[in-house]
């Protein structure tokens, strides 16, 4: 079945080999022939901004700017070099002429906004890049607010003042709002704030699974009120149904982990909401599900847990398609 995924890490993973070429590439999770094979409609490919001490380490003195430079570099070159298999996307009109060309959409996405800097100039330059998706944190403060964190002072922070202001800025552009990563005050801020659905492109319930990377029943509520979409994400700690307490390393990603998420998901915010982020090449472990020819696994056990053909559309791809439909220009 084919589907959108709203978060990989692919270009990060080019960045640290070293090699820019992802057409076929499998010891990568992801690769442009495979997301072909897989009938995937479109890929959100994130420039994940890792610690300034991790990229310096592969590149010494790589600024942040360099980073996002070189990662956009990979893609561009990628869609130069393929141009019948992956074609860039910015909205849902360029989504379906890709589809009708029996092409790959291709999504730009910034996780981490720290190289803003506070800047709509900075902000402008990304969008005339092509970025549609921006996730406003990662584990760290930055100019928009605060992380996920264990410390309650900060998972109760709201977002700064830029922040705030970046949210009309958004929904006014045309910039998808993610929250995975954010922290529980910044994440209330931008429900409040938003007039457009906003998504986690990359997450989980923390109802299941108590890791504060997770949404609660009640964010998952207010979002689907709101028209949002969480992507489910394949991160072995972030579905485990084993204990996650002190420091367990948690190795298994197993199918009917996935499924018991998808299904609370889809229980307490509706047919609309569940969509795949699956955070390819930005997890590791035991995963049942490895790579884009393994998705079908995933819908197959959907429709075997009840679901109608109908919904487990709407979580390939439909809820997705609606989300860039409604808040890309």
């Amino acid at each position: 079945m084919k589907y959108i995924d709203l978060h990989c890490d692919t270009l990060c993973m080019a960045f640290e080999t070293r090699d820019e070429n992802i057409f076929d590439r499998p010891q990568f999770m992801v690769d442009i022939n495979r997301l072909k094979k897989a009938g995937v409609l479109a890929q959100f490919f994130a420039i994940y901004m890792p610690p300034v001490e991790w990229i310096h380490n592969i590149k010494s003195n790589c600024s942040d700017d360099e980073f996002i430079d070189e990662l956009y570099a990979t893609l561009c070159n990628a869609i130069a070099q393929h141009p019948d298999d992956i074609a860039w996307a910015k909205n849902a009109v360029d989504m379906e002429n890709n589809a009708k060309a029996g092409k790959v959409s291709a999504f730009l996405t910034i996780e981490d906004g720290r190289s803003i800097l506070g800047s709509f100039e900075k902000f402008d330059k990304y969008y005339d890049m092509g970025v549609r998706l921006v996730s406003l944190t990662h584990n760290y403060e930055n100019c928009f607010g605060y992380p996920n964190s264990t410390d309650s002072k900060v998972m109760n922070a709201g977002l700064k003042p830029f922040g705030r202001e970046a949210v009309e800025y958004m929904n006014e552009k045309g910039i998808i709002i993610d929250v995975s990563h954010l922290s529980d005050g910044g994440f209330r801020d931008v429900m409040e704030l938003s007039k457009k659905p906003i998504v986690a492109s990359h997450s989980c319930a923390r109802a299941l699974t108590p890791h504060q990377r997770n949404l609660t029943d009640e964010m998952i509520k207010a979002m689907a009120t709101k028209g949002g979409v969480c992507g489910i994400n394949f991160c072995p700690l972030f579905v485990t149904s084993e204990d996650i307490s002190g420091e367990k390393w948690i190795e298994d990603s197993k199918l009917e982990d996935i499924v018991r998420h998808v299904m609370h998901l889809y229980n307490v915010g509706g047919s609309d909401f569940v969509a795949i982020g699956t955070d390819f090449d930005g997890i590791g472990g035991k995963l049942d599900i490895a790579s884009p020819l393994d998705m079908d696994k995933l819908f197959d056990a959907l429709l075997r847990n009840g679901l109608s053909s109908t919904d487990v559309e709407k979580i390939a791809y439909k809820n997705a398609e609606r989300l860039i439909r409604e808040t890309l220009k």
